[in-house]
C-alpha cells in the first residue's frame, strides 16, 4: 500500500541519514590499531564533507558530533583497561566520555565552520563563475586548513591531547613525508584533501548541472587537489633525499640495547617477581653484542627506589657491567627539595650522571590541576604530585647530543621539535604504558612517535614497559621488537639490540625551523575571514 511505500520511504532516509555519520566513525575507527587499516582514513570522512557541502549548518553540526563522539569512544576505549589493572571505574568512565565529548567537539566544530562556509558560498549573490571560485578554494583551501588548525588547537590547548591525529595513519602507511614540512597536520590536511575529491567525484555524479558551470570544467574540483597532494609529496620527497645524500657524507651510527621488562602498573601490586633476575635473563641474550648504550624504559627505576639511591645506582652498574656499555638510560623518580619528578636518568661507566626531568606531565596521571595550591588534591594523583622540569639535551659518552621523551611526551611535535632545534642527533622515548596493558592502547601511542621522526628528521630508539619497543628511522620505517610469530611484542619482556644513523651535522628540517607558525597564521586568517563575511551577512540582514 501507499503507507506501506511511505514507512519503508522514511525508514531507508532515517538509516541513511544514521550511515552519513556512522560509516566515517567506523571506518576511522578502523583506521588505528588494533585494526590499523590507515588507508581507510582516506575516504573515511568523504559522506560527511558531501554532507557539509549540500546540508543545513544545524544537521552538519549534529552529524559531525555524532561521528565525532562514536569515534572518540570506540578509539579510546582502551582507558577501561585501567579497570582490569586495579584502577578505579568511575573515574575511568568519566574520563573516557568526557574526553571523547571534548575531542569530538572539533568534529562538531568543523561541521559547523564548513557547512556555514558552503551555505554562505551557495546563498551567494556572485556570478555562477564567482561561485565557483569560490567552492574551489573551498575544496583546496578551506577546507584542509580549518581540519588542520582544529587538531592543532586540540592538540595545544591547555597542555594538549595530541592523539590519533588523522595524519597519523597516513604515515605509519608510510606516506608520511610531508610532515617534514608542517608535521603530522601537513599529513591530515592532505588526506582530508583526498577526501574531498571522493565527496566531489559523488557530487558530480549526482549533480552533475550545479553551479552554471560545464561537466568538463568542474573535473578542476579533483584535479586541483589531486595535483596539490602529488605537489607536495614530490617536493617532501625529494627534500628527503636531498638530507640523506648530505647525510652520508658525514654520518655516525649508535647501537643500543632496548630492555623490555613488563612490570605491573602502578595499580597492581599483586605480581611478585625478582627484578634482578628478570633484568638478568634478559640481558644474558644482549651481553655479547657489542653496544654503545643500553635503555630500559620509564619507571624502570620504580622497582630499585630513587634515582640516586644506592639501590638504583647498584643496579645501573650492575646492566653496565652486564652489557659493557658505556650509558645506561632508565627511567625513575627523583625528589629534590620536596618536590617530585618524574625523570630518566642516564648513567656513565666513568661514573657520571646526567638527568633530564619530564617537563609535559600527563593531568590527572602525574599531577591534579590545582594540586599545588590545594594540597590535599596531590593525594588524588596516582603516582603522586609531579613538579615539570626543564627541557634539555644529553650528551652520551661518545659526546653526541640527543633528546629524551617520557611517556605522552612522544605526542608533543612542539617539544621533540625544539630538541631538534637545540643540537640533539637522535632520539631516546620511554614510556610505561603498563597501566592499559593487554588492550591496544600500545600501539596507538607507538604510532604517534613515528611522526616525530620524519618532523624532526632524526632516528628514534624507542622502549615501552608493557608497549612497543624498537627503532624508528628518519623516515619514518619501523623495526619493532616482534615475537616469534612475527606480531608487535607487546605484553611481554624481551630484549632487543639494534643499531640507529644519524648525521653528525645534520641541517633541521623546514619543520624544525618554521614549526607550527605557517598553519597557525593561515588558520586564525581563515577564521578571522569567516567572522568578517559572517557579520557582514547578518549586518546586511
Amino acid at each position: 500500500s501507499a503507507a506501506n511505500v511511505k514507512m519503508a520511504s522514511n525508514l531507508f532516509k532515517k538509516a541513511a541519514g544514521a550511515a552519513v555519520w556512522i560509516l566515517p566513525a567506523v571506518l576511522l575507527w578502523a583506521s588505528f590499531p588494533p585494526f590499523g587499516e590507515a588507508i581507510d582514513s582516506f575516504f573515511a570522512l568523504a559522506p560527511l564533507m558531501y554532507l557539509s557541502r549540500r546540508a543545513s549548518v544545524r544537521r552538519n553540526f549534529k552529524a559531525w558530533f555524532g561521528c565525532g563522539i562514536l569515534f572518540w569512544l570506540a578509539t579510546l576505549h582502551w582507558l577501561v583497561a585501567i579497570v582490569k589493572n586495579g584502577g578505579p571505574l568511575a573515574l575511568v568512565i568519566l574520563g573516557l566520555v568526557f574526553l571523547s565529548l571534548y575531542c569530538a567537539a572539533y568534529f562538531a566544530l568543523y561541521g559547523y565552520l564548513s557547512s556555514w562556509c558552503w551555505q554562505a558560498i551557495r546563498e551567494s549573490k556572485a556570478s555562477a563563475r564567482a561561485r565557483y571560485g569560490w567552492r574551489l578554494a573551498m575544496i583546496v583551501v578551506v577546507e584542509p586548513v580549518l581540519w588542520m588548525g582544529l587538531e592543532l588547537v586540540r592538540s595545544r590547548f591547555a597542555g594538549g591531547f595530541a592523539w590519533n591525529q588523522l595524519g597519523v595513519g597516513a604515515v605509519n602507511a608510510g606516506m608520511g613525508a610531508p610532515a617534514i614540512f608542517g608535521g603530522v597536520y601537513l599529513v591530515s590536511g592532505l588526506v582530508i584533501l583526498i577526501n574531498g575529491i571522493v565527496a566531489s567525484v559523488f557530487e558530480r555524479m549526482f549533480h552533475p548541472d550545479e553551479w552554471g558551470v560545464s561537466r568538463s570544467v568542474r573535473i578542476l574540483e579533483s584535479a586541483l587537489p589531486f595535483c596539490l597532494v602529488v605537489a607536495v609529496f614530490m617536493l617532501s620527497s625529494a627534500e628527503q633525499d636531498s638530507r640523506d645524500q648530505s647525510e652520508k657524507e658525514k654520518s655516525a651510527s649508535t647501537r643500543a640495547i632496548l630492555l623490555q621488562r613488563n612490570f605491573p602498573s602502578v595499580f597492581n601490586r599483586e605480581r611478585k617477581e625478582d627484578p634482578v633476575e628478570m633484568y638478568r635473563t634478559l640481558l644474558a641474550a644482549a651481553k655479547h653484542v657489542k653496544a654503545d648504550m643500553a635503555i630500559a624504559a620509564e619507571s624502570a627505576l620504580g622497582e630499585f627506589g630513587l634515582i640516586g639511591a644506592r639501590r638504583s645506582q647498584s643496579f645501573a652498574q650492575f646492566v653496565l657491567e652486564e652489557t659493557g656499555v658505556k650509558d645506561f638510560i632508565a627511567g625513575g623518580t627523583r625528589i629534590e627539595r620536596d618536590k617530585e619528578y618524574n625523570s630518566a636518568v642516564q648513567y656513565s661507566s666513568d661514573g657520571a650522571r646526567q638527568v633530564y626531568d619530564k617537563v609535559h606531565l600527563v593531568p590527572f596521571g602525574e599531577y591534579i590541576p590545582g594540586d599545588k595550591t590545594i594540597k590535599i588534591l596531590q593525594k588524588l594523583a596516582p603516582v603522586g604530585s609531579c613538579t615539570p622540569g626543564e627541557l634539555q639535551c644529553l650528551t652520551n659518552s661518545a659526546g653526541v647530543k640527543y633528546g629524551v621523551g617520557i611517556c605522552f611526551e612522544d605526542t608533543d611535535s612542539a617539544q621533540q621539535r625544539k630538541l631538534a632545534a637545540m643540537g640533539a642527533r637522535f632520539l631516546v622515548f620511554i614510556t610505561n604504558d603498563s597501566w592499559f596493558s593487554y588492550s591496544c592502547e600500545a600501539e596507538q601511542h607507538a604510532w604517534q612517535a613515528v611522526a616525530r621522526a620524519i618532523e624532526t628528521g632524526l632516528p628514534i630508539l624507542r622502549v615501552g614497559n608493557s608497549g612497543v619497543t624498537g627503532v624508528i628511522d628518519a623516515h619514518g620505517a619501523r623495526r619493532w621488537l616482534k615475537d616469534e610469530n612475527g606480531k608487535v611484542l607487546v605484553d611481554r619482556s624481551a630484549a632487543m639490540a639494534d643499531e640507529i644513523v644519524y648525521g653528525v651535522d645534520g641541517k633541521p628540517t623546514p619543520y624544525v625551523i618554521f614549526g607550527d607558525k605557517p598553519l597557525f597564521f593561515l588558520f586564525l586568517l581563515l577564521i578571522t575571514v569567516i567572522n568578517v563575511i559572517k557579520y557582514k551577512n547578518e549586518h546586511e540582514k
